[in-house]
C-alpha cells in the first residue's frame, strides 16, 4: 500500500509558489546535468559524509540538495514538495521561505553526518530540505485535508487524509527506519537520519519564520 500526497484541498496560496516552482525547476536541470554528465558529475559534487566530518568538499552540502539517483527518486520528491510547499511558501516571505528550505536541507545534512560520519557512500538529494518543509506544514495547518492518491496493488483511489494523519504517519516510519538502521550495520540506501533531522527543524523553526499577515485563502471543499 501506497500514498502519494497531491495538494492541499483545504486552502489555496494567496500568491503564485514562485519560489517551490524555481526549487523543481533547478532540480529538473541539475537531474539533466547528472544524466549528460554520469557518474563523474555524481562523484563530484554528491555530498560523502566522511569528507564532510573532516572539512573537505563543504559546497556538495548545497549542490547535493538537488542532486536524485533517478527517476523515481526526483519524481517522488518533487511531487511531495509540490503538495506541501505552496502553502508553506504562501506562510512565509518568499525570501524567508528559501532560507528555510536551504536551512533545512543543511539541517537534514548534519543530522546524516552526526548519524553515520565515517561513511563514504555518497549521498543525494532534496529529502531531507523537503522533510523540513512537511515539518512546518505540520505546526502550521495540521487540520488541513491533503488530496492523495490511495495506491493498494492494482487498486487507485482519490482519498481526502488529515494532514496531521498523513504527515505523522510518515514521520513514525521514517523514525522507525532510522531506529532499525542504527541496530544494524551502517550501509547505503535512504538517509533516514537526513529525513528525521529535517523534518525536526522544520516543525521547531516554522513559526519563526512565518509571516504573519499572510493567511492562505481558504476552501470550501
Amino acid at each position: 500500500m501506497g500514498v502519494i500526497p497531491l495538494t492541499d484541498v483545504s486552502r489555496s496560496p494567496n500568491r503564485v509558489p514562485v519560489v517551490t516552482a524555481g526549487i523543481i525547476l533547478v532540480n529538473a536541470v541539475v537531474f539533466v546535468l547528472e544524466l549528460a554528465g554520469g557518474e563523474p558529475f555524481v562523484t563530484r559534487w554528491a555530498l560523502v559524509p566522511a569528507e564532510i566530518a573532516s572539512g573537505h568538499h563543504l559546497t556538495t552540502i548545497l549542490t547535493s540538495m538537488f542532486m536524485h539517483a533517478g527517476w523515481s527518486h526526483i519524481i517522488g520528491n518533487m511531487v511531495f514538495l509540490w503538495a506541501f510547499g505552496p502553502e508553506v511558501e504562501d506562510s512565509m516571505d518568499r525570501w524567508r521561505y528559501l532560507i528555510f528550505y536551504l536551512l533545512g536541507g543543511l539541517a537534514a545534512t548534519v543530522a546524516q553526518v552526526w548519524a553515520d560520519p565515517a561513511s563514504t557512500v555518497p549521498n543525494l538529494g532534496a529529502s531531507g530540505a523537503i522533510a523540513a518543509v512537511m515539518g512546518a506544514f505540520l505546526v502550521t495547518y495540521p487540520r488541513d485535508r491533503i488530496r492523495s492518491l490511495l495506491i493498494v496493488f492494482l487498486w487507485v483511489r482519490v482519498t481526502y487524509i488529515p494532514a496531521a494523519l498523513l504527515i505523522g504517519v510518515w514521520f513514525a516510519i521514517q523514525s522507525v527506519s532510522l531506529g532499525r538502521v542504527a541496530a544494524t550495520a551502517p550501509q547505503g540506501g535512504v538517509a533516514y537520519a537526513a529525513h528525521v533531522g529535517g523534518f525536526i527543524f522544520g516543525a521547531v523553526v516554522a513559526r519563526l519564520f512565518e509571516a504573519r499577515s499572510r493567511e492562505g485563502r481558504v476552501a470550501t471543499v
